[in-house]
């Protein structure tokens, strides 16, 4: 058997430790709070260096590492994601994180290091209704709105679509996410009728949702503050390329 369809069989036996996910499980029909999600090995590395060269590494170090049986996790909200992440690279190579940061007054480079294992869950703003969903007026057209948190698969969906587009074509990105994040407007479900109300949508009531909807997104305090050699202060958000796991490159 070729050793590409070996990797992802997971062995549930193998060591392993239990993430709590950010979500608390609040927008998943089982109530999932935590996943299981094991170590990364010698194996993986292979793998997540050959996977970085074509910008998918994340997919393969998130699905073949998350040890759930029948589990799909592009079902997961990029929190969620984040969190798996953050401890994938914690137990890997400890939570001191080197920063290369711009130094404001001198505009110099200089480095900083900060504590990854210090990293807490952010407070939602905004409770979920029992299905997941969150329940707005707009502030223009004083439509009544029911809207979802977009989860990994359908995010990864709409950068594939946006991607696709020709240089000098811009792409509908507001308008695509929004068609997916929008289940009712004013009681109305049907996707063409929504679609038509969303494309005529006034900017503020469009900017109101994509603010209001990211304030919802349980995620990982990720905004860190420090201090510049010329005493400035300079805040920055930790960031989940190929850089952080750069140990492995």
């Amino acid at each position: 058997m070729e050793e590409s369809k070996i990797y992802g069989q997971q062995d549930f036996n193998l060591p392993h430790d239990v993430v709590k996910l950010p979500s608390q499980g609040l927008f998943y029909k089982d109530d999932k709070k935590s996943v299981k999600v094991g170590y990364l090995t010698a194996q993986d590395e292979n793998y997540i260096i050959n996977s970085a060269k074509n910008g998918n590494f994340i997919n393969v170090i998130v699905k073949n590492k998350v040890y759930e049986p029948n589990f799909n996790v592009n079902e997961l909200l990029e929190g969620d994601i984040e969190a798996i992440l953050l401890f994938l690279r914690n137990t890997s190579f400890g939570s001191d994180y080197a920063y290369k940061l711009l130094d404001p007054v001198t505009n110099k480079t200089f480095e900083t290091t900060i504590r990854l294992d210090e990293v807490d869950f952010k407070k939602l703003n905004h409770q979920p209704n029992k299905d997941g969903h969150f329940e707005f007026n707009l502030p223009k057209s004083n439509y009544n709105v029911v809207c979802k948190l977009l989860n990994y698969g359908e995010i990864s969906e709409l950068m594939e679509i946006e991607n696709k587009y020709p240089e000098g074509i811009i792409p509908p990105t507001v308008t695509n996410r929004l068609q997916k994040q929008i289940i009712s407007i004013d009681g109305e479900k049907n996707p063409e009728t929504l679609s038509k109300i969303i494309m005529s949508l006034p900017i503020m009531d469009s900017k109101f949702l994509r603010n209001t909807l990211r304030e919802c997104e349980p995620k990982l305090d990720l905004e860190r503050t420090v201090i510049a050699p010329s005493g400035e202060k300079v805040t920055f958000n930790v960031t989940f390329g190929v850089e952080f796991f750069r140990p492995f490159f």
